[in-house]
């Protein structure tokens, strides 16, 4: 079977890890990773933020390295139907890019067209903003993501933070600490099948 195509939604300080390690992983399997942020091109890059529980009510956040966003926007745009999932990252970047039409407009497309789609931490907020999207679905993400995902008509579910949660074709985890459980789930409802000899 041939790699599939997917398109990674990021904006500046999305969580480092949840880009460069899902990318990474997908690619050492032969999948194409599409990293694209509304209004940058190839080569471009995008900042991206580091976070974790320390002891605080909430999460600390830090700078992370750089990321080089390696598809245009706009060509992207164009070729919606050439992807066969869409990948929500999280961080801080979902909470601006949701509100731009274009961005509601690729998650719309997957949602119609009953493709697979990924989310991990606050790449929630990137589904909530799209109507009917997570209506009736069963969605981990961040904690503090909970209320927004019952308000919209979606049912919040708090996976532990090394595990995965999948719902049809949408597979879901509550953050970085999850990838590795939610990889594994990604690439299943992809058809990917790993063996060890």
């Amino acid at each position: 079977m041939s790699g599939k195509k997917i398109l990674m939604l990021t904006g500046d300080f999305t969580e480092e890890y949840e880009i460069y390690v899902y990318q990474q992983g997908m690619e050492a399997v032969g999948h194409t990773v599409h990293v694209v942020c509304p209004d940058k091109n190839e080569g471009d890059l995008i900042r991206t933020s580091l976070h974790d529980f320390e002891g605080d009510q909430t999460y600390t956040e830090k700078l992370g390295h750089f990321a080089e966003i390696n598809k245009t926007f706009s060509e992207a745009q164009a070729e919606l139907d050439s992807y066969d999932a869409v990948y929500a990252a999280g961080g801080r970047g979902p909470e601006y890019i949701r509100t731009d039409p274009r961005i509601q407009a690729m998650v719309k497309h997957f949602h119609d067209t009953g493709k697979p789609i990924f989310t991990i931490c606050h790449g929630v907020q990137i589904l909530m903003a799209v109507p009917g999207v997570l209506k009736g679905r069963k969605v981990a993400g961040l904690g503090a993501c909970a209320p927004e995902v019952a308000a919209v008509g979606g049912i919040y579910i708090d996976v532990e933070p090394k595990e995965a949660f999948v719902d049809g074709n949408m597979v879901s985890a509550k953050g970085w600490t999850g990838l590795a459980a939610f990889m594994r789930e990604c690439l299943k409802v992809l058809g990917t099948e790993i063996r060890h000899t």
